[in-house]
């Protein structure tokens, strides 16, 4: 089953842009063909339709990094035929992934003394540590139940409805029911005091996020500590807080020093966090970090040998790249402390500067706050004419991938316009965005008063009884398409995909 589809408009077979220079003959677009082809051909015909792709740099829909320095672009394909689960076979390898684990713990203010080892694993990403956390707080919560003689067939996980799609995975394919905390305009993050009153018995933990996907705030984890303490007490329980910290994990430590909502809150037991975003790695890698060895459970880690010694693993898949661990590291000691927080002020800034340019063409609401992670997020004032994802379907002439998007339950109604704010996203590029976005809305503009003027003129044109009935049909049929087309559109524009 092939679940990602695209239109397919021209046929059934491949060509070679130089087809007489190397290869004559038509490739099967959906079949293995018969014979080989010469490199040069196979090259240039994925070459060419890889051009097609949009431009990575001007991807505003992502949080995922684009860039990263030749030095780092070399050690990845130096090591691109390393497989990291070959522990014995590549022990350095190994050595870096443990180094970045306790690396990372520290950031987070783990409980561990300077000559005490981490827990924690690479990920392919956020969404893997996610599954692997969640799996953690079921089994120990499952054993709990069980020593106490109580049922454990109905655990449940309580979270806010602007989670990524990641928790709705781990919840229907683990068999956990998600309770949801409802969104509502104007509050677009998990409301703590409603979280907790939705804990119950069988609440394996409680989910907050560190930079929301949809605006990039982030919520409220030491209120949501303390409220939990004082529910745990009152009831006896002892229901934990996992951080899904994919976005503001690489943020949080650099930009706001002061804020606690990592290990330094005694209910938060794990933390996940996305290498490949503001940890400034190419897609493929996430960390999931423990508070101690005893938030794991021992019976979730498989033993190998048969690849030369006695290997530990704790992952969803088992054979995996090594490129993109050597690239965390790589980032770690070329940047330090100092230049990730350089990185993410500058970050900040370019999205100020963003922010005050779309601002002032009055045509904008800001839906993002200040804090957070580098996003903008901004809905029309007025979309009585056009909508957001007229304005992002227009963009996409001048090469921008800015994604329009409806917000979760209980605030569909509201449509809004994202920019995620990387590392190579310069202030030149945001005054030419804010630019580009004048000129949309001004077209935009110009097509709706162009519309209105066809009317009038028929109006002009014909007699008085006739013009009153094909202006109203007109009219309608025009309302009845623009509603139509923006109907499909929201119902593609689904935000728990949105990375």
């Amino acid at each position: 089953m092939v679940v990602t589809t695209t239109r397919v408009d021209t046929g059934e077979s491949l060509y070679s842009t130089f087809a007489s220079r190397y290869i004559r003959a038509s490739l099967p677009r959906f079949k293995m063909p018969e014979q080989s082809v010469p490199k040069e051909a196979a090259y240039q015909i994925i070459n060419d339709e890889l051009m097609l792709d949009g431009n990575p740099r001007l991807n505003m829909a992502s949080f995922v990094t684009t860039w990263m320095e030749p030095e780092c672009d070399r050690l990845i394909m130096s090591a691109i035929n390393k497989n990291y689960v070959d522990m014995d076979g590549y022990p350095v390898t190994t050595e870096l992934q443990n180094r970045c684990v306790n690396m990372i713990a520290h950031l987070f203010n783990a409980p561990i003394g300077e000559d005490e080892i981490a827990v924690g694993v690479a990920t392919v990403g956020s969404s893997e540590a996610i599954m692997l956390a969640g799996l953690a707080f079921k089994r120990k919560w499952q054993n709990e139940r069980k020593a106490e003689g109580k049922s454990h067939d109905k655990p449940n996980i309580v979270t806010g409805a602007n989670v990524q799609v990641c928790w709705e995975k781990f919840a229907e394919y683990f068999e956990v029911e998600l309770k949801e905390v409802k969104l509502r305009e104007g509050f677009y993050v998990m409301d703590p005091v409603t979280a907790v009153e939705m804990v119950d018995e069988n609440t394996i933990c409680v989910a907050a996020i560190l930079g929301s996907t949809l605006t990039g705030e982030f919520e409220d984890i030491k209120l949501l500590n303390h409220l939990l303490t004082e529910k745990n007490r009152e009831t006896g329980w002892s229901t934990p807080i996992h951080v899904d910290a994919a976005s503001g994990g690489f943020v949080a430590p650099f930009l706001y020093p002061d804020l606690e909502w990592d290990f330094r809150l005694p209910l938060v037991k794990s933390i996940n966090v996305s290498g490949h975003k503001y940890g400034l790695v190419y897609a493929g890698v996430g960390w999931i970090v423990w508070r101690n060895k005893e938030d794991l459970p021992e019976e979730l880690i498989f033993h190998v040998n048969y690849l030369g010694s006695d290997q530990p693993t704790f992952t969803l898949n088992f054979s995996k790249g090594s490129s993109q661990i050597i690239a965390q590291y790589y980032q770690f000691i070329r940047l330090g402390f100092e230049g990730y927080r350089n990185i993410m002020e500058n970050c900040m800034e370019n999205a100020k500067a963003l922010k005050e340019g779309i601002q002032a063409t009055g045509r904008f609401e800001m839906v993002s706050g200040d804090g957070g992670v580098p996003l903008v997020a901004f809905s029309l004032r007025d979309s009585s004419r056009y909508t957001v994802f007229d304005v992002s379907e227009s963009l996409r002439r001048f090469g921008w991938i800015v994604p329009a998007y409806t917000m979760p339950a209980d605030a569909e109604h509201m449509a809004v316009l994202r920019v995620v704010i990387r590392e190579d996203f310069s202030r030149s590029l945001a005054e030419r965005l804010v630019s580009d976005i004048r000129k949309v809305v001004a077209d935009l503009d110009c097509r709706c008063a162009r519309t209105a003027i066809v009317a009038e003129v028929k109006a002009e044109e014909k007699p008085g009884g006739v013009v009153a009935y094909w202006k109203s049909v007109r009219e309608t049929t025009q309302q009845q398409e623009i509603d139509g087309d923006r109907r499909g559109r929201v119902d593609r524009k689904k935000t728990s995909g949105v990375c």
